[in-house]
């Protein structure tokens, strides 16, 4: 390994988010320098904890190839992104704007830099409306939303990059997040918050208005919606082993994140009565356009490649770890 490589520090665009700042503590926990680089228009400053932080656009080139510079990085962990299925829908330039165009600058300032490694952070949601489960690497992808489809051009984006200029990548495709830091110490804060188990926990709570349920009339069960969801502290835990892959020298690839078990919406609710004490309060609203009845994951591939499988992520272990979050929150942590 090259003395540039011998180095351990890595570059964390939007480390200052939920998944984000998550790695970082793993990052760290493992040895890694992690720099956030970050606007902090979504992320936190109370969850930088475990680096320095650069404040910066990635559509500044000029900016990230000094931060790569300054910090003598040797590996880019690249979280920052728009994530909102439904903003997408209205906003599609945005998204474009936010993840692709943002994308290619890192890349491009990696280049300039001599960076040759790069972790992406993916989404399944790639494969739109899964025609066979559980969803391995190989199912077709075919995004329901501008969301899923600026993930997927990121991916060939980054594929082409490699081919042509040797940029060694993997992409990870992170099928449902949830849950918090074991340890207390981190969690999910969003404005607004679209997620399933914080906004169930947050009206239970009365943080929040009523859970709104999105269809009951599926082919499932219960005729809820059924989803793969993992546990924050997995995916952390995955983007190191993800690293440590690559920078032994591991081949370019995908990976899926999931547990390859499904929960519906109604199984989230009761978990969280359970949990809290008394009933989740909720009401029934029409089907959201482009939400599949099932996706759950087919995640073999990350345990013969990097080692990696879920310890954090049955169901009660997310709801308890992100009840405890959000029971304790403080203004401002």
């Amino acid at each position: 390994m090259s003395a540039a490589l011998s180095k351990r520090n890595v570059l964390v665009t939007g480390g200052a988010g939920y998944i984000g700042s998550h790695t970082c503590k793993a990052l760290a926990a493992a040895g890694w320098v992690p720099v956030t680089f970050d606007n902090l228009s979504l992320g936190h400053r109370w969850a930088m904890k475990w680096g320095p932080l650069v404040e910066g656009e990635l559509l500044d080139t000029a900016a990230v190839t000094a931060a790569l510079r300054a910090h003598e990085v040797s590996a880019v962990v690249h979280f920052a992104a728009s994530a909102y299925v439904g903003d997408s829908m209205r906003d599609p330039a945005f998204y474009y704007r936010n993840n692709l165009l943002t994308t290619l600058s890192l890349m491009e300032a990696m280049q300039a830099a001599s960076v040759p490694v790069l972790l992406f952070s993916s989404s399944c949601a790639v494969y739109g409306d899964p025609v066979r489960l559980p969803i391995d690497e190989n199912h077709p992808t075919v995004p329901l939303s501008p969301y899923g489809q600026t993930k997927l051009d990121c991916e060939n984006a980054i594929r082409w990059y490699g081919q042509a200029y040797g940029l060694r990548w993997a992409a990870l495709r992170y099928f449902n997040a949830a849950g918090a830091d074991p340890d207390g110490q981190l969690g999910e804060v969003h404005d607004p918050e679209t997620r399933l188990v914080p906004r169930a926990i947050m009206a239970v709570l009365g943080q929040g208005p009523a859970l709104q349920v999105f269809g009951n009339d599926y082919p499932t069960a219960d005729g809820t919606a059924i989803r793969d969801y993992i546990h924050v502290s997995d995916l952390a835990d995955a983007h190191v082993r993800a690293l440590e892959y690559l920078m032994q020298g591991g081949a370019s690839t995908v990976c899926n994140l999931g547990t390859g078990a499904g929960f519906s919406v109604m199984e989230v609710i009761e978990a969280v009565t359970a949990q809290a004490g008394v009933d989740v309060p909720y009401h029934l609203a029409a089907r959201r356009e482009g939400d599949p009845s099932e996706v759950v994951a087919d995640a073999r591939r990350s345990a013969a490649l990097i080692g990696w499988m879920p310890r954090h992520s049955s169901l009660g272990s997310i709801v308890r770890t992100a009840f405890t979050w959000h029971r304790d929150l403080k203004p401002g942590r």
